[in-house]
């Protein structure tokens, strides 16, 4: 959302205070979001693609500089005054836990809305050029913590997709699946898998929310619990597999069983650990995602994993 005019028509949607305006922002997003999509579809060359809805906070696009401000206001004809006032209005105690993910889907259900018919075409215009191709969107819905929450965003999702896919006359299949980030959504994880096609463990915000540690500001004291050997670990570089993995294991066990088509991975550092790969693979994760530098060892990570698994 930061690249070229995208910004400006970005900060025009937050800085909205009506559904038409955030339409009419949104729609200038669009052929960018869904141009996006469509190089992410190509790139991959049929393989399985799992789009994650807008999560950041809403305060993180905003402008700080006074002559970004300024542009913003007379785009949106406001007053500086007014923009900085909705600026103020954004700002957050604790972020993370704020205003994000599909909860910013459940107040502005146009931005889901939006997002989804960028995949959705995006995805159908791919198809059309490689009918060879397996492309089926896997939309990924952040943050959820209770069942209606997802409930609420899938239903925008499914209709929009389903009336982009009717209009194109196209047989495009597709799933909606959520990231399990809350521990509630693991405690929950047989009522939510009622609704999701998959879930993925993020699980930079899973370990976040199960320690009470801030992952941003955890360095400060971390050092005095390796000193105290309290922790050998960095827990948002190595997972804990007794606390966070156990939490893992529960919603595998309590979402399978409801869903037996259930697949299932994670999205986080720990995707690049060798340790949290082996782990993974053990409470039967079906992928890692991590980082592009880490790909390599989490590769290689899960080759063994595998070799190991068969050869007990």
């Amino acid at each position: 959302f930061f690249e070229g005019n995208r910004i400006d028509a970005f900060r025009e949607m937050i800085c909205s205070e009506t559904a038409e305006e955030r339409e009419a922002a949104l729609a200038k997003i669009l052929p960018e979001q869904q141009g996006d999509f469509e190089k992410l579809y190509e790139a991959l060359e049929g393989n399985p693609v799992t789009i994650r809805f807008l999560d950041p906070p809403l305060h993180e696009f905003v402008p700080t500089e006074e002559e970004d401000i300024k542009k913003l206001a007379d785009a949106q004809g406001k007053t500086v005054e007014q923009i900085k006032a909705i600026i103020d209005s954004l700002h957050e105690f604790n972020p993370m836990m704020g205003h994000r993910g599909c909860r910013l889907a459940v107040t502005y259900p146009e931005i889901a809305k939006m997002q989804t018919t960028a995949v959705i075409r995006a995805a159908i215009n791919v198809k059309k050029a490689h009918p060879d191709w397996a492309v089926k969107p896997e939309i990924m819905i952040p943050l959820v913590g209770d069942i209606k929450e997802l409930k609420y965003v899938k239903k925008f999702v499914v209709e929009t997709a389903d009336a982009e896919i009717a209009a194109a006359g196209s047989d495009l299949q597709y799933e909606v699946g959520t990231m399990i980030e809350i521990p509630r959504a693991a405690l929950t994880a047989d009522d939510i898998a009622k609704e999701a096609d998959f879930f993925c463990f993020g699980t930079n915000d899973l370990t976040q929310m199960t320690y009470g540690f801030s992952r941003d500001d955890a360095g400060k004291f971390l050092d005095a619990y390796y000193d105290a050997k309290i922790f050998e670990n960095d827990p948002f570089a190595k997972l804990d597999q007794v606390g966070v993995g156990k939490l893992m294991k529960m919603a595998i066990e309590l979402g399978k069983p409801v869903n037996p088509k259930l697949h299932v991975g994670i999205c986080g550092e720990h995707g690049g650990d060798p340790s949290s790969v082996e782990f993974c693979n053990s409470i039967g994760l079906d992928y890692v995602s991590c980082s592009p530098f880490r790909v390599p060892i989490a590769r290689l990570a899960a080759a063994q994993a595998a070799i190991a698994q068969k050869n007990a």
